[in-house]
């Protein structure tokens, strides 16, 4: 089986288990989504989401959030890891959406990136699952991590592992690979004490057993 088999058979198997995969970050709209995943690096779904049930009935909108007083948004987010840093990107990214892009959260790669604190994993996401289109591949931790141990990439940068996996994959499960792969990784092929035995990929998979 080459690369190109291979990556194929783990995304048809990995949709066959969860067709529609989601993000675990709480949402009801691209802005909320856009604040979560600037909120989410280095942090966990399960502490951004505590954090933004507050954050997003105090600051209900773009104007109210470029408005806000640092001091106090700093004070709302103080649970998530390097959030000093994230609540001035986060009150900048309001004002360039408001001031550049009429109060719309982008919808394509190149005007995402714009946005403070979005970088192209994060506009990735963001592209996925606020308006199901795919220009890459998220590749966070577990997709970098189930990729090595499945041989699709020899990479350790987020950046060269996205480029060997668009090369192999088709543009048509970009979308819901990314979104499987990160479940699978959670879950599944966790960093410590993979769940082998359990994991439908372990027959095609080189370090089934062996991790």
């Amino acid at each position: 089986m080459n690369l190109k088999e291979l990556v194929l058979e783990v995304a048809n198997r990995l949709e066959q288990h969860n067709s529609s995969p989601e993000t675990e970050l709480i949402h009801e709209n691209p802005r909320e989504l856009l604040i979560a995943v600037c909120l989410s690096a280095q942090t966990t779904d399960k502490k951004v989401n505590e954090v933004t049930y507050k954050l997003f009935k105090r600051y209900p909108s773009w104007e109210s959030l470029a408005d806000s007083d640092l001091d106090e948004l700093t004070a709302i987010i103080r649970q998530v890891n390097f959030h000093k840093g994230k609540a001035v990107r986060l009150q900048k990214a309001a004002q360039v959406i408001l001031q550049q892009f009429n109060g719309e959260v982008p919808q394509n790669m190149n005007d995402l990136m714009k946005i403070p604190g979005v970088a192209r994993k994060s506009a990735n996401v963001i592209l996925n699952e606020a308006f199901n289109k795919a220009e890459g591949i998220v590749v966070d931790t577990h997709v970098s991590r189930v990729s090595k141990r499945l041989g699709l990439t020899k990479n350790t940068d987020p950046k060269k592992i996205e480029k060997d996996l668009m090369e192999i994959l088709p543009e048509k499960f970009w979308r819901n690979f990314s979104g499987n792969v990160v479940l699978h990784g959670r879950y599944v092929c966790r960093a410590q004490k993979p769940s082998c035995a359990e994991c439908k990929l372990n027959d095609i998979c080189p370090s089934a057993f062996k991790v």
